[in-house]
């Protein structure tokens, strides 16, 4: 990866989908397949992580012997379908920047959903808000650590 024309290319994207907003008063907003890659790509080049293959079950980079699980967003909420062992949440912002909302084991969060039933759809839906507060509680020692 190129570690200068990369945040140029995200930052183009999103100039992009500004203009065209602004051109026909309509949203453009990146979503789905797109997010989720640009937020994958964004953590393997802020957090040093080597990324899988695509569609690898609970798992999309490795750092060492840790397998992070990483979900990205511009909305108010992630889901996940299983326990990752460790999970960086980012949260994309409209200039291709983006918020760290949680960093740390995967446990800590699936606490939030156990008690509830699996929705039918396989995927547990978690507020940036619950996140943020469970991440104030993280120890750094538990954290994948921005390198950049």
């Amino acid at each position: 990866m190129d570690p200068i024309r990369f945040p140029e290319l995200v930052a183009e994207l999103y100039g992009l989908v500004a203009e065209l907003e602004q051109m026909f008063q309509r949203p453009f907003t990146p979503d789905g397949h797109m997010v989720g890659s640009i937020g994958e790509a964004l953590a393997a080049h802020h957090y040093d992580l080597t990324l899988l293959p695509c569609s690898t079950p609970g798992c999309d980079a490795t750092i060492g012997e840790k397998r992070v699980e990483i979900k990205a967003t511009q909305g108010s909420r992630v889901a996940f379908r299983c326990k990752p062992d460790y999970l960086l949440v980012l949260k994309i912002n409209r200039d291709g920047s983006f918020d760290e909302v949680y960093n740390g084991r995967g446990n800590r969060v699936l606490a939030l959903v156990a008690h509830k039933p699996k929705p039918t759809n396989g995927q547990w839906q978690v507020s940036l808000g619950s996140l943020r507060r469970l991440n104030g509680s993280v120890h750094p020692s538990e954290r994948i650590e921005r390198t950049r």
